[in-house]
């Protein structure tokens, strides 16, 4: 979306409903995963200054930037002691799924005034507030590392599965980040990766508040 300001094609207003956007669905992420990790015993967020809605806590100086500019990205990582985890399987996919389901959640909150007629002139803002929570939310489903869904799809696998995905992880880690590069930086590899995240995100957005203005 700011790619679309610094090219002329949106104004200043639609430019900082997304940077708002992006910055309550960065911190929404972040805080769940924290909150989550500190309920199922381990204090390292807490000890970090992690469990707290204040966005600067939050920010990742490339990950949150490319969100902003792109449109995939990510924060800052909340640091975990899977070793303080009460159950460590069950705690560990817990902890990474909370982070995209606060943002689905926090969709459909946001989605409610909209729906029933109640948002008025806000309702610009709170269309793109649902829409980056949802496209972050799915986006960090992708079970690739270090995305949630790698962590989620870890802890759902029986031992030797999960090895061998360790090993997969190992092997691979700097092919996924040329991988990541591409999806940012290359138009043809962007717009096939952004379509197929996009269409969840589309049906979700229908689902939650119907015909959307085109802002997406």
């Amino acid at each position: 979306m700011l790619r679309r300001f610094i090219g002329g094609e949106i104004g200043v207003g639609e430019a900082l409903a997304w940077l708002i956007a992006v910055t309550v669905a960065i911190t929404v992420h972040e805080f769940a995963h924290a909150k989550r990790a500190e309920r199922a015993g381990d204090p390292t967020p807490r000890a970090m200054g992690r469990v707290t809605l204040n966005p600067l806590a939050h920010y990742d100086p490339l990950g949150s930037t490319l969100f902003l500019v792109f449109g995939f990205g990510w924060a800052k990582p909340v640091p975990v002691n899977p070793l303080a985890f009460r159950h460590p399987r069950r705690d560990g996919v817990m902890v990474a799924l909370w982070g995209p389901l606060s943002n689905f959640i926090t969709a459909a909150v946001m989605a409610m005034p909209i729906r029933f007629h109640l948002a008025g002139d806000h309702a610009m803002p709170l269309m793109v507030i649902v829409y980056a929570n949802l496209l972050l939310g799915v986006f960090n489903l992708i079970p690739l590392g270090p995305l949630d869904g790698a962590h989620v799809l870890e802890g759902l696998l029986a031992d030797r599965a999960r090895l061998r995905l360790y090993a997969f992880y190992g092997r691979y880690q700097r092919v996924m980040l040329i991988f990541l590069l591409l999806v940012l930086f290359v138009p043809a590899v962007n717009h096939y990766v952004f379509g197929i995240v996009l269409a969840p995100v589309h049906i979700m957005m229908s689902l939650l508040i119907g015909s959307g203005p085109g802002l997406w």
